[in-house]
């Protein structure tokens, strides 16, 4: 498929487009993923990947599809005080993510 922008001379082909029947089960899944975030945050978890990359941290924050997983920083304390670490936010696509498990402390 191609469209034609008019009065710009542009043509743009579709390289790639979610077929109807599957952007329903993405959405579940993603609404899935995020209601199961939204009830454990601030708690330890280790998330797995669909490319097989493991993190552990605790959830921040999860909101229009992206986790917020709060990896604890690792090291000495920044120069602010000594309550003020490193601490990464690494956002995570939800439909990406293969297995979430909760680290009991």
């Amino acid at each position: 498929m191609s469209i034609q922008h008019p009065g710009s001379g542009h043509q743009e082909h579709i390289l790639h487009q979610v077929g109807s029947n599957n952007i329903h089960s993405l959405k579940s899944t993603r609404d899935h993923i995020h209601h199961i975030c939204r009830q454990h945050v601030n708690q330890l978890v280790r998330v797995e990947t669909l490319d097989g990359d493991v993190f552990e941290g605790f959830i921040a924050h999860c909101d229009n599809g992206i986790l917020y997983l709060k990896l604890p920083g690792k090291g000495s304390p920044r120069g602010f005080g000594p309550n003020y670490y490193n601490d990464v936010i690494l956002p995570l696509v939800l439909y990406e993510l293969l297995v979430i498990t909760l680290l009991l402390l």
